[in-house]
């Protein structure tokens, strides 16, 4: 499934309506390069779970929590070196909590994660600075803008 959005708001309507989709101990990975729109689409998912704080980037913290219907737990493990740096960090325990785990760089945490994860993947399209975002996670196939 394949979604194309052309702005911000746009973006953060498809991540609202993935957003409504999870359940608890959802988890999602997100794929894409910087400027992908992975932290526009995560505030979208915060809004579905009724997160009225700023939702921002986890760069350099590694790790946002949101308290919302359920918490959402926002991960960036770029910084990490290895999957022993995200086993210290307890970041398994997170997926079992009853709230939403996003990660993004979670090849730094591949042995880690759980069979259900999600994963996402987000892109720009050079020519017109669309976001493609797309997944193969059937729950979603329902979902348009």
């Amino acid at each position: 499934m394949k979604w194309i959005t052309r702005n911000t708001e746009e973006t953060i309507l498809l991540g609202r309506k993935f957003g409504e989709k999870l359940a608890p101990n959802d988890v999602i990975t997100l794929h894409g390069t910087l400027g992908a729109g992975k932290t526009t689409f995560v505030k979208g998912i915060a809004e579905a779970l009724g997160i009225s704080e700023p939702v921002t980037s986890p760069t350099f913290t590694i790790l946002s929590q949101y308290d919302g219907k359920m918490v959402l737990t926002h991960m960036d493990l770029y910084r990490l070196g290895c999957e022993e740096e995200f086993e210290l960090l307890g970041g398994e325990d997170f997926f079992y909590a009853g709230g939403v785990t996003l990660i993004e760089w979670s090849e730094k945490a591949e042995s880690f994660l759980p069979p259900h994860t999600a994963a996402v993947f987000l892109s720009v399209d050079p020519e017109t600075q669309n976001r493609i975002i797309s997944t193969e996670d059937k729950r979603f196939e329902s979902v348009s803008l």
